[in-house]
């Protein structure tokens, strides 16, 4: 049997894979479309096996809310170009995760991979389907989930930082005010409250030893370390932090004047943590052409 145009066209269709593959897997297959259906699928575990060692430092930040805003969901999907992080297919693929794992229970990453998606293929079947379709490594890092009995709100800055905040009662746009300071201030945590000690302690001794060495009186000394310390606290915490909007108060005196209070924040920044390699990209690209 023959291979058609029209067997091609509906190939690419079923895979979303390039003409040329469809047609030669047809031919492969001997025509047997469902045969090229599963050789394809074979192929592409295969690619994405031996592509998950790759480096994925690139990807974006996706947030999924329920309507109520009780419930929300943020997560870090990665690839290996800012190109294919940017590209509609792979948004579309992190916004399918974030919305699959807000409607289940599932804790660990492991078992997000087992979530099916409205095509009936699981989040880790999808993704290795892109992997060979984009020739790029790509996992699902992270997630958090947020639950409360108040309200959520989130920030996306790009597709780079996202940053999801919980808050005593439903505020939208103080949520989001408060998502925007965190994307841009990097608060530690919420509150004095919420710093280890051992933090604490670790800054007290060095502005002990830079303020012995002033030779100024123990009583003085003493003034100087409980200044320093209130000022490192309020640098770090969220609540002691100068709002970006307005200076004139802190984040703490925001909520409150509002009547609220920030419970809790993630702030996810693609590719933190994670170590880059230095490519030579001219060499990439003619190991590829010659490939």
């Amino acid at each position: 049997m023959s291979v058609t145009a029209g067997m091609v066209k509906e190939l690419r269709e079923r895979t979303g894979s390039g003409m040329m593959e469809c047609r030669k897997a047809l031919i492969e297959a001997d025509a047997n479309m469902e045969l090229a259906i599963e050789n394809m699928r074979k192929a592409g575990l295969a690619k994405a096996d031996k592509k998950s060692g790759r480096i994925a430092a690139e990807g974006r930040i996706a947030v999924a809310q329920s309507a109520d805003t009780k419930n929300a969901v943020i997560i870090d999907v990665n690839c290996e170009t800012d190109f294919v992080a940017k590209g509609d297919v792979f948004k579309a693929f992190a916004n399918d995760i974030a919305n699959a794992v807000l409607a289940s229970d599932v804790t660990t990453v492991e078992e997000a991979y087992g979530l099916e998606l409205a095509d009936g293929k699981t989040i880790d079947e999808v993704r290795r389907g892109l992997i060979a379709k984009l020739g790029e490594n790509i996992a699902l890092r992270r997630f958090q989930r947020v639950a409360t009995e108040g309200g959520t709100g989130f920030y996306l800055h790009g597709e780079k930082i996202g940053v999801l905040v919980s808050l005593e009662k439903a505020d939208n746009e103080l949520a989001k005010d408060v998502a925007m300071h965190i994307a841009a201030s990097k608060p530690v945590c919420v509150s004095e409250a919420d710093v280890a000690p051992e933090l604490v302690e670790k800054e007290k001794a060095i502005f002990v030893a830079q303020a012995e060495e002033s030779g100024k009186p123990a009583n003085i000394i003493e003034k100087m370390i409980g200044g320093r310390i209130k000022k490192f606290l309020a640098e770090i915490t969220l609540e002691g932090q100068a709002f970006i909007k307005d200076d004139k108060m802190t984040v703490g005196q925001l909520a409150k004047a509002k009547g609220n209070k920030v419970l809790t924040f993630t702030r996810l920044e693609v590719g933190e943590g994670i170590e880059k390699e230095e490519g030579d990209f001219a060499s990439e690209v003619m190991a590829q052409i010659r490939g």
